[in-house]
């Protein structure tokens, strides 16, 4: 490279906000691509890296030409994101005139992807490609800017990552209509871009999405048109005619002639794509919709079901940044990876979460009887005992009351009684047990000052029939649907 246009190089990236070292080209390797306003080549860059070059065909007379052109522009608003072609430096020769963009170099675009194939990608590459796709314009949306030549060509792939290049079209989303009625490559030219005069907004992006997202799925064009006409045509032979009234509001206010279709009920996605699943040719039909106001936006398309294994793999990426050790445990368990050991669990949380700290089993008998074994003190505290019996009791008795459960209690707590009787070991002489006669013949009575012994019998239960329940209107019982529960005072106090 002469000394002249290294010069120039250095000025360039300097005025271009860029660094004006390492992105100077040290060689041209060949032309990788050519357009209509631009040549793409293959260079390798000062610091080693290989970059694509995108050569401006027009000549610009200044630095001011430069900065107000709509490529330049985007690129340096829009980067960096991860779907976007990244714009390493901008290089402007005044003695030339020549205006070069410096970006990254990609492997192919979409088309040449899936050009010359014989048998279709696979649904999840393809999922992975038009996330991404979404992404970028839903990047592109909220930046204020919309494409405008969204097509295969335009869409470059690196392994599995996809970048949305050549902004050469874009436009602002707030600018006032309308825009240029020519614009974008006509397969996937939205309807209001073909029956309006150029009354169209960056909705036409989504048409454009689901063109390439029906080609990439078939591996051919869906809306193939030699002309506007034959174009518009093709369209309603998927899609459908649009109704009066919304062709009525489509060309409001626009200056071409105004058409008139046959109704006419298309094929439909479906019958193109036997393949897909249903959840796929519902996002598709989505973003095909005739009339833009219903047509998905990215952000509506991002958040379609299709995408739910993009979104939480998404999530887990930016829970990996933000905590890398929890991320990492959270995707050993989402992979299906074993748990911790138990001891590890244990030291983390105190205590396994299926082992219950509380026994629920009845405590292990201690006496030779067996008739009294179930009534020995458990080595609780007597208020803890006593607590939980009264509670027991007490939800019993509620049981018994609607006509529920045993007519009484099967076990009593005998330290419970004795906080009601008194050190005698038996409770107070009340409907349904007390002692018997031979124990209170021998001193063992409510008030006495006698202390229980292991080889007194078993306390005697009542044996009174459990009674029935009063019946409420329409001949139901209380606890039975429909039926009412008496008030508390119209229930005898001790059943």
């Amino acid at each position: 490279m002469s000394s002249s246009n290294a010069a120039a190089a250095v000025q360039a990236g300097t005025a271009s906000g860029g660094r004006a070292s390492g992105t100077e080209i040290e060689n041209e390797i060949g032309q990788k691509g050519e357009g209509t306003f631009s040549t793409v080549l293959t260079c390798r860059l000062a610091d080693g890296r290989m970059a694509a070059v995108k050569r401006m065909k027009s000549l610009f007379r200044s630095w001011e030409q430069v900065n107000s052109l709509r490529e330049v522009q985007a690129l340096r608003r829009l980067n960096p994101h991860p779907n976007i072609i990244q714009l390493y430096d901008v290089k402007y020769d005044p003695a030339s005139r020549r205006l070069d963009l410096i970006c990254e170099l990609m492997d192919m675009n979409i088309y040449e992807r899936i050009k010359n194939r014989k048998h279709h990608l696979p649904e999840a590459l393809v999922k992975i490609y038009i996330y991404q796709l979404c992404k970028s314009l839903d990047h592109m949306h909220r930046n204020g800017i919309f494409h405008r030549d969204v097509k295969p060509e335009n869409i470059l792939i690196k392994d599995d990552v996809l970048k949305l290049a050549d902004f050469g079209s874009c436009r602002g989303i707030y600018s006032k209509p309308p825009f240029t009625e020519y614009i974008s490559t006509r397969w996937y030219r939205p309807p209001e871009c073909l029956l309006t005069d150029g009354r169209y907004s960056f909705k036409m992006d989504m048409w454009s999405v689901g063109c390439v997202f029906f080609e990439v799925s078939t591996l051919y064009p869906l809306f193939p048109g030699q002309n506007e006409l034959d174009q518009i045509s093709k369209i309603h032979d998927v899609i459908g005619t649009p109704s009066a009234e919304l062709l009525a509001k489509m060309q409001t206010g626009s200056n071409h002639t105004k058409h008139t279709f046959e109704p006419k009920a298309g094929v439909g996605l479906k019958h193109y794509l036997p393949h897909c699943s249903d959840e796929c040719i519902e996002l598709m039909e989505g973003l095909l919709k005739y009339d833009p106001e219903e047509r998905y936006s990215a952000r509506q398309a991002l958040k379609h079901p299709y995408f739910k294994e993009q979104r939480d793999a998404d999530k887990r990426s930016q829970r990996q940044k933000e905590d890398p050790l929890n991320a990492s445990t959270a995707s050993r368990r989402h992979s299906g990876h074993a748990a911790a050991p138990a001891s590890t669990q244990q030291g983390r949380r105190g205590v396994l979460p299926h082992v219950s700290q509380k026994s629920s089993q009845p405590p292990k008998a201690t006496a030779t009887s067996s008739q009294n074994s179930y009534y020995q003190p458990s080595s609780s505290s007597p208020a803890k005992q006593q607590k939980s019996t009264v509670k027991t009791n007490a939800g019993a008795a509620r049981r018994r009351r609607h006509g529920k459960g045993p007519a009484q209690p099967q076990s009593i707590s005998l330290l419970a009684n004795q906080a009601k009787s008194g050190p005698s070991g038996f409770p107070m002489t009340t409907k349904g047990y007390g002692p018997s006669k031979s124990q209170a013949a021998a001193g063992g009575g409510g008030g006495g000052g006698g202390s229980a012994d292991s080889s007194l019998p078993p306390i005697s239960f009542s044996t009174k029939t459990k009674r029935k329940p009063k019946l409420a209107k329409g001949g139901k019982s209380y606890n039975q649907p429909g039926g009412h529960l008496p008030k508390l005072g119209g229930i005898k106090k001790g059943y």
